[in-house]
């Protein structure tokens, strides 16, 4: 996979389009009780405990709150520059699928975001999952037996008169998707086939998969001097990323509380994405702002809203007070054995 698809239609590989189907297929509500897996959609780095919440202090926060952006030449492609949301690439989210994910549909926490099956982004999309998907064994896969007997991709309407393929949905979500007490390990078979054989999950899973909840968009530039320039922005999937149907989600992650309590902030944590995402050296660029932002330290310019509160910064010391002079001309107070420090 090139690392950057430039001005390509990222519809069919876009969760918008499966949120908007989403409302006009019928909810299928099995309720099973379902235990905590470890191999979710995002890549489980750094596994912590959800920051506190305040009793009756909601878990998301709203959409709209000041964001910093930094906009940079691509240091491989001089037709293209970078525009990244630093609020989210320095924040400290982090996937917490089987840690306290509240799943996109009520009831279906242990989905997480597989309910509505894996959109392919293209044929070559489809085609380098099917390779590793070939490598799937029973052990591995809990509906392996049903994916080989009958298959484990469907069509679904565009909802433009077109037809597009995904993962097949089983018994209410992703057929890849492996439940509670299943011995091989619950979650996504393709992401625990990708950890045992030592991969990055990017290289096993669809597009949209490992992307999330990063989304990248294109746009073409007009500048003053009648020069064009493409824009890759790299920022937050939040809910309106999903479209209309983002909206109706039961829950998402990116705005969760919950959800921001990781050691390392985003841009650490996912460096094998974003460098598929912006290749090598424009990933390393990043690096460079994303330092140089936490460097200035806390509290940060336009922090995220669902982060951890900064830590208050001690309080000035009191002004000294001024030594007194007895009439000798002795100074009281004063420590002979080196000069006071400076705070």
């Amino acid at each position: 996979m090139p690392k950057t698809k430039k001005a390509k239609d990222h519809k069919s590989a876009d969760p918008a389009h499966a949120a908007k189907r989403r409302r006009k297929e019928p909810k299928q509500r099995e309720q099973r009780e379902r235990d905590r897996g470890p191999q979710g959609p995002g890549q489980q780095k750094l596994p912590r405990e959800a920051p506190p919440q305040r009793p009756g202090e909601p878990d998301e926060q709203g959409l709209d709150f000041a964001r910093a952006w930094v906009e940079f030449p691509d240091p491989a492609d001089d037709e293209q520059v970078f525009r990244c949301d630093l609020t989210w690439l320095t924040s400290r989210w982090n996937c917490i699928f089987g840690a306290g994910c509240q799943g996109i549909e009520a009831g279906r926490a242990a989905d997480g975001c597989c309910t509505l099956g894996a959109h392919f982004s293209d044929e070559e999309d489809e085609q380098r999952v099917a390779s590793h998907v070939a490598r799937l064994t029973p052990d591995i896969w809990q509906h392996h037996d049903v994916g080989r007997a009958t298959g484990w991709v469907q069509e679904a309407d565009d909802g433009e008169g077109g037809r597009e393929r995904q993962t097949r949905r089983w018994q209410g979500t992703c057929i890849f998707q492996n439940r509670a007490g299943f011995d091989g390990g619950a979650g996504c078979a393709l992401h625990i086939l990708a950890l045992r054989e030592g991969r990055e999950p990017l290289e096993t899973k669809p597009d949209v998969c490992w992307q999330l909840p990063v989304r990248r968009t294109y746009d073409w530039v007009d500048r003053p001097d009648d020069t064009r320039v493409l824009r890759v922005s790299i920022g937050e999937y939040d809910r309106r990323g999903w479209g209309p149907g983002g909206h109706d989600l039961h829950w998402w992650c990116t705005s969760a509380r919950s959800a921001h309590g990781a050691g390392d902030p985003v841009y650490v944590s996912y460096r094998a994405e974003l460098t598929e995402l912006m290749g090598e050296q424009g990933y390393g660029r990043l690096v460079e702002l994303c330092e140089q932002r936490l460097a200035r330290g806390l509290p940060l310019l336009a922090a995220h809203p669902a982060d951890p509160a900064a830590p208050v910064a001690p309080a000035a010391p009191a002004a000294p007070v001024a030594p007194a002079v007895d009439a000798v001309g002795a100074v009281d107070q004063v420590d002979a054995a080196g000069p006071a420090e400076t705070v």
